[in-house]
């Protein structure tokens, strides 16, 4: 006897076997027994979801001799013709190698001719999308107004190829990838059904990898029953389909969080050498973290996990966080990318696991943030940030280095009316009027930009002293210098504007800014500074 896949020996007879697709079965039973079929239906969704056996299984109850609740009884003479493909009234073509336009004014000279055995003839095109543009054009007024014994089934996985001439014509269904549950559920009785042995958890593994089609579902299994061992368990499966195993999964994640560069690269070595796909690797990398993500957020998880994997994820949840978790997932994902294009997978593949165990500098945000709260609690008084500038990418990447007080006390910021010295004597008086009414002007403006959270303009500032120039000029003094880096934050248009709006407030008139560098040179660092370990990352612009 000849062998037929599983996946065709048990293909849906009936709306009622068809798995997962609920919300459109009902509707379509509904519309046969109420004798109101539509003349043009598309379906759509996901590979292996049931749209062709609803198709099928439509066209057999609107011809059916004795339909039984919207269903095909598959007994009556059209029924069988229909299931051994000898009813010429249904049609099944497939539009991936018939879609120009000559195969579809075939079928536009054809409709004109009354159905041979059933009452109506039924067009099924599946892979529509595939149709040509002069095919979809030589469709359209046949799919309109067919005659009234014509009935046209669309089944396609990209509904958005179509073009909006055709999709107005037909009653769309959108089939739902099939939920795991289902299709556990669905395996199970196959498996009795062909004497399958197998394991609770190698059915729920199946019916994950499936991704929602039933058809892959019951392809995996196929495959597994056939290679001459008693009983399926989750390890065959993986070995079949070239998946690695959990503990490799599990401790190259580990390895990753604990930035354990030399152990991960030796399990990557063991996956490659093992010939393990590293796109299944990778795709089950990102599924395993993205478990680890759930369960930090809900504590639930898949039920493909074992009492020991559990207890794995358990300890991995608590040497991390979600958005350290998320970072690996997104690079993991630009690691898949990266290997799809290169001839050198394996090296791309350790490479991008290494840069995974690679500590990154602080995000910007947390490290001006932990910058800004050092200098609100007082715990520096100075920051000297020396700069080396990229060409390239116009990022300035140092570290940060804080000078302690020389005393514990803290000191306020001395306010001056300096003048300048070649300023008339006028401007001396009227400038030193303006600093007699508004003595804390320079100190206002710095706590103006410590309420406002400008970190990077207010520690480059704090040190500084604010001065009259002239009653329109207020210059602003660095005794220890000004390096370029600082120089290129306080200068940045924002920066001025707002320099010059707090003076203009503290004034009540519009005034410049003028900075002054008091010493040519930078000097040495105090031998009591200290270091906070804060790498600064600036993008200039």
């Amino acid at each position: 006897m000849e062998y037929t896949a599983l996946y065709r020996r048990f293909r849906p007879m009936t709306f009622d076997e068809i798995v997962g697709q609920n919300h459109i079965t009902t509707t379509l039973k509904n519309q046969v027994i109420a004798d109101r079929v539509g003349h043009a239906y598309l379906f759509t969704g996901c590979r292996g979801c049931g749209k062709t056996s609803s198709a099928k299984v439509l066209a057999r109850a609107i011809n059916c001799l004795n339909p039984k609740n919207g269903e095909p009884c598959n007994e009556c003479s059209v029924c069988k013709a229909a299931l051994d493909g000898s009813l010429t009234d249904i049609v099944e073509m497939d539009a991936a190698s018939n879609n120009s336009v000559d195969d579809i004014r075939a079928i536009r000279d054809e409709v004109n001719f009354l159905p041979t055995v059933a009452k109506y003839r039924v067009y099924i095109i599946d892979e529509v999308h595939m149709l040509s543009t002069g095919a979809f054009n030589a469709l359209l007024k046949t799919l309109e107004e067919p005659p009234k014994h014509v009935k046209f089934i669309l089944a396609t996985t990209e509904p958005q190829k179509l073009p909006a001439t055709i999709l107005s014509r037909c009653q769309r269904f959108d089939f739902k990838k099939i939920p795991d549950e289902d299709i556990a559920s669905n395996l199970e009785k196959i498996c009795k059904e062909c004497n399958i042995d197998y394991t609770e958890g190698a059915i729920n593994l199946i019916a994950e990898l499936s991704e929602g089609a039933m058809r892959d579902a019951l392809s995996i299994l196929e495959r597994c029953a056939q290679d001459g061992e008693s009983k399926i368990d989750e390890d065959k499966i993986k070995e079949l389909v070239g998946i690695p195993k959990i503990e490799y999964i599990s401790g190259l994640v580990e390895k990753i969080i604990d930035y354990d560069g030399e152990s991960a690269l030796n399990i990557t070595k063991d996956i490659i050498n093992e010939g393990k796909d590293l796109n299944n690797l990778l795709w089950e990398m990102i599924k395993y973290i993205r478990d680890i993500l759930i369960y930090l957020s809900t504590k639930e998880l898949s039920n493909i996990y074992s009492k020991d994997d559990v207890k794995k994820i358990e300890e991995l949840s608590a040497k991390t966080n979600n958005e350290r978790l998320l970072k690996i997932i997104y690079s993991l994902s630009e690691l898949e990318n990266d290997i799809k294009w290169s001839s050198q997978k394996n090296i791309v593949f350790q490479v991008g696991i290494l840069k995974l165990c690679t500590k990154q500098t602080m995000p910007i945000e947390e490290r001006i943030q932990k910058l800004e709260e050092a200098v609100k609690n007082g715990t520096i008084q100075q920051v000297n940030v020396s700069a080396k500038e990229s060409t390239t990418s116009k990022q300035n990447v140092d570290k940060v280095s804080v000078n302690k007080p020389k005393t514990e006390s803290k000191t306020e910021p001395k306010t001056s009316s300096a003048t300048s010295n070649n300023a008339s004597s006028s401007a001396n008086k009227s400038a030193g009027t303006l600093a007699n009414k508004s003595g804390d002007f320079w100190q206002n403006i710095i706590n103006t930009l410590k309420e406002e959270r400008m970190p990077m303009l207010y520690s480059n500032l704090v040190n500084a002293k604010g001065v009259l120039l002239d009653d329109m000029t207020l210059g602003i003094e660095f005794e220890n210098g000004l390096n370029s880096f600082g120089r290129g934050v306080i200068e940045r248009p924002e920066n001025m504007a707002e320099l010059k709006r707090l003076a203009s407030i503290e004034f009540k008139k519009d005034m410049r800014i003028k900075l002054i560098d008091k010493k040519a040179t930078t000097t040495k660092e105090n031998n009591n500074s200290f270091d906070i370990g804060i790498d600064v990352n600036m993008i200039d612009g």
